[in-house]
């Protein structure tokens, strides 16, 4: 990742942000609404864990046939990505609740996500949500050399299969975090003082990350390898089937909102300065998808409003719906854009249509 420092603009259409954000705080306050969840979101929660949580224990405690047992894993990683768009997100977005312990406990679910609250953090909010679709600087755009999702990335002769193959690959998003993703962001970012918030003591931070990673073997690989009576490979079997559904959904979820071609991914100045104000990039680098969509809209936990969710992640994700109005009004005033595709089908299709032009070979300029 590039270590340059960057900087947003400030002459360009400075009023935008300044109207938006006094006509959303106008909202809450006419409303008489906390910017943070409320009732829906608890109710929520408590949906989403049972949906991950209780196939563990019915798998655990009943004799079922295997079948079924493995259709309770999809439904377990179903769950598993319910919970982590919907209560870690706005957890560790410090936009669950008011009280920060709170915040603090609902962001601690990504440690049965197989994930690292720092790691996240430093991720998302920090590399992701300020430099969003900045190549060498948001993370979110790095593949490797397997995927190419920008036209700033080196071209490899394998990536012109890459809307094909894509999709195998997204599985294996949790599953990664669990194994070797976390040890390797938390070593990268601890060198460079990446934190959000106080940085945290080494020794303290390794610790957590190792003692989770045990707790995590223990509850899903190890337990049900003493109580069931099934042979270990279909164990793992059952957690790679979990892992692989939650990271299918939820790579597919992301991707939808900043791959795209209608996402720009603009570079800076040779000076760090990027030509956009920090909201105006945010407005040109998101996308929307299938906000009319209740089913959509409840799951994914606001992420197909991912234009509302970046220019304001402090503001939970079950206030989007209402906030998209003020957002795409206002941006209209400014002649400024707001992207959306009506359906996640569209969007899907834009997504892997944009994924086969990155994957061809670039033309060299004559």
């Amino acid at each position: 990742m590039a270590s340059q420092t960057l900087s947003f603009s400030r002459t360009d259409s400075v009023k935008f942000f300044r109207t938006l954000n006094k006509r959303v705080n106008s909202y809450f306050k006419e409303n008489n609404l906390k910017r943070t969840g409320n009732w829906k979101l608890w109710v929520k929660t408590v949906v989403m864990f049972s949906i991950f949580l209780t196939p563990y224990f019915l798998i655990l405690t009943l004799d079922l046939p295997g079948w079924f047992q493995l259709i309770l894993t999809i439904v377990m990683g179903i769950g598993m990505a319910g919970v982590g768009m919907n209560v870690m997100h706005d957890g560790n977005h410090g936009s669950y609740s008011n009280k920060s312990w709170i915040n603090r406990l609902m962001g601690s679910s990504i440690y049965i996500l197989a994930g690292n609250a720092y790691n996240w953090k430093v991720q998302h909010n920090v590399l992701h949500h300020t430099y969003t679709n900045i190549h060498g600087h948001d993370e979110d755009l790095e593949a490797g050399r397997i995927l190419r999702f920008s036209r700033h990335s080196e071209w490899q002769w394998h990536h012109r299969f890459q809307h094909y193959y894509s999709i195998f690959l997204y599985g294996l998003l949790t599953i990664n975090w669990a194994i070797t993703t976390d040890f390797q962001q938390m070593r990268r970012y601890m060198k460079r003082k990446l934190s959000y918030g106080k940085f945290p003591n080494p020794v303290a931070n390794w610790s957590k990350l190792v003692i989770s990673k045990i707790i995590y073997v223990c509850i899903w690989i190890v337990i049900p390898m003493l109580i069931l009576d099934i042979v270990w490979w279909k164990i793992l079997l059952g957690f790679f089937v979990m892992h692989y559904t939650a990271g299918v959904i939820l790579s597919i979820v992301f991707q939808l909102a900043h791959v795209m071609d209608e996402a720009e991914m603009p570079l800076p100045e040779n000076n760090g300065t990027m030509k956009n104000s920090w909201a105006i990039h945010q407005l040109k680098t998101t996308v929307n998808f299938s906000t009319k969509n209740r089913i959509v809209n409840w799951f994914t936990g606001g992420l197909n409003h991912q234009v509302e969710h970046h220019i304001f992640p402090h503001i939970s994700h079950i206030h989007y719906t209402k906030i998209s109005k003020i957002v795409k009004q206002t941006a209209k005033e400014f002649n400024l854009p707001y992207k959306e595709y009506k359906s996640t089908r569209q969007a899907i299709i834009a997504h892997f249509r944009y994924l086969r032009e990155m994957g061809m070979k670039p033309v060299m300029p004559a």
